[in-house]
Parts: structure tokens; C-alpha cells; sequence
């Protein structure tokens, strides 16, 4: 895949960004509309800047109910956005979290 300007785009076999660089608020919509989601409201911005924010400041992901309760949203609310914490990590464009938070991101609830 490509993005404006010809740069690569690249993404491992768990569909992650191999590069976050990469990452823009256009691709994020490409990502999301490949995983199910059809158009990026303003709750899913919010949680894309979170996450991103968070991921900046600690480089891991963060308690997704803790996204939740922050934004004053009941426990479901980023799952019932993205289909599974883990699409809401993709499009937000950030790195393969390992093993253990993909396990704890791609739990149903």
C-alpha cells in the first residue's frame, strides 16, 4: 500500500504498522474501512488520539477500560467502535504491541 506521496506503507502479518512514521489520518480511514468500520466519527478520533497520546508518552498500550472511564464511556465503548481493542491499536497506527497486549487487545470483552 501506498500513501499520498508514494511512501510505502508497510504492515506485519497481524496488520500492525511496521513503520508508525507512517501513519496519517488518511491511512487511518483506509485501516479502519479494511477492518469493518466504515466511517471515523468523532468518538473514534478521540479514541485514536489517546491511544497515540499514550503510546507517546509510555510506549505501551494502555488499560482500555481506563480509555473508557477517562472519556466517561461505559467498559465496551472502544470494542463496540472498533470491533476489538486491537483494530482501535491499528488504526491509530501504532507498533505490534507483542504478544500479551495483542492477546488482552484482541479479547472480545
Amino acid at each position: 500500500m501506498e500513501t499520498e506521496g508514494a511512501v510505502p506503507v508497510e504492515f506485519d502479518e497481524d496488520g500492525l504498522l511496521k513503520d508508525p512514521g507512517t501513519w496519517s489520518e488518511a491511512l487511518a480511514q483506509e485501516i479502519a474501512r479494511r477492518n469493518g468500520i466504515v466511517a471515523l466519527t468523532p468518538d473514534h478520533w478521540e479514541v485514536i488520539r489517546t491511544l497515540r497520546e499514550h503510546y507517546a508518552r509510555h510506549g505501551v498500550a494502555p488499560a482500555m477500560y481506563h480509555v473508557c472511564r477517562s472519556h466517561g464511556k461505559g467498559p465496551f465503548w472502544v470494542h463496540d467502535l472498533f470491533h476489538t481493542c486491537l483494530n482501535a491499536w491499528r488504526v491509530a497506527g501504532l507498533p505490534n504491541p507483542g504478544e500479551e497486549a495483542k492477546t488482552y487487545l484482541s479479547d472480545a470483552y
